[in-house]
């Protein structure tokens, strides 16, 4: 009778387990349903959006090198694909024609970007402190119609709030008889890892890519994006902090290596560039999308 009432006990304990891992996975996989993300719609304000032929200026402030002013020309030069030389995959060209679903989804068509004019102000003609002001008179100096002008600062000068929260930004002149254009203001930063380096054929620095990416999408603050219109979350700010798969805080993500420097890149781009550009939200899926 011991025998057959351990033998019980037993069968009981094994069964009470059994029933308490049971319960375990189906909490967790409720929990699982429960914290997934919600999807990030941005929504049209029915603001107008850039379209046409759009000159890209670039406003150099300060000094740069030869490889740094050729790094970010090129990354430009790498968001509209071309036939004769395509980039290798997956590309900065890929990666930009996510804006392009924007514009299909407000029936506009996407606008024909080109590299125009460099403006260069080596003098520091407004100091080396700058305020948000300044980045509009400094935007100011290349084409007032029809355009996106891209002001470069230099890493010796200072912008108010640069890289505290944040480390470039975009926006439009006032409406005027002289017309109206977008621009973009961004200056290095540290990217979340091993960056490229213009000596290996990549960018000095980590890509001027979420501002010119929500650019097109929102040049006039009235386009696409999700929350208040004072602090609008746009299609690369929604996934901040997000570049590869498998991103999570403070993990960038899945990247690739290149072999040669050990830099983390996640784009080819012209001339043999490889650039570090972040998710964006695809108007498809109403979620972040990596190249990888």
């Amino acid at each position: 009778m011991a025998s057959s009432s351990s033998s019980l006990s037993s069968t009981a304990a094994v069964l009470l387990v059994c029933a308490m891992l049971l319960q375990t996975c189906q909490a967790t996989r409720r929990l699982t349903a429960l914290v997934q993300d919600p999807p990030m719609t941005m929504e049209y304000h029915k603001g107008a959006l850039l379209t046409g032929r759009i000159a890209i200026n670039l406003v150099w402030y300060g000094d740069f090198t030869a490889a740094q002013r050729a790094a970010l020309t090129d990354f430009l030069s790498s968001l509209s694909p071309t036939t004769t030389t395509p980039q290798p995959s997956p590309s900065v060209a890929t990666w930009f024609s996510t804006a392009h679903k924007y514009y299909a989804t407000s029936n506009t068509p996407f606008p024909t970007l080109s590299l125009a004019t460099h403006v260069t102000d080596t003098t520091y003609s407004l100091g080396k402190h700058l305020k948000e002001p300044d980045l509009l008179t400094l935007a100011a100096r290349g084409g007032r119609r029809r355009a996106i002008n891209v002001v470069l600062t230099a890493a010796d000068v200072a912008v108010a709030g640069f890289c505290s929260s944040r480390c470039g930004s975009h926006g439009a002149s006032p409406r005027s008889r002289a017309g109206r254009f977008a621009y973009v203001w961004y200056g290095p930063q540290t990217a979340p890892s091993a960056r490229p380096t213009a000596t290996s054929g990549s960018t000095a620095w980590s890509s001027p890519s979420p501002p010119c990416s929500s650019a097109p999408s929102n040049p006039f603050g009235n386009g696409f994006f999700q929350g208040p219109k004072e602090a609008p979350l746009e299609a690369a700010t929604a996934c901040a902090g997000v570049y590869g798969k498998g991103a999570y805080p403070g993990f960038p993500g899945e990247l690739l290596v290149d072999p040669a420097t050990g830099a983390s890149y996640n784009a080819h781009g012209a001339r043999g560039r490889k650039y570090l550009v972040p998710a964006l939200v695809d108007p498809d899926t109403s979620a972040c999308s990596t190249l990888g």
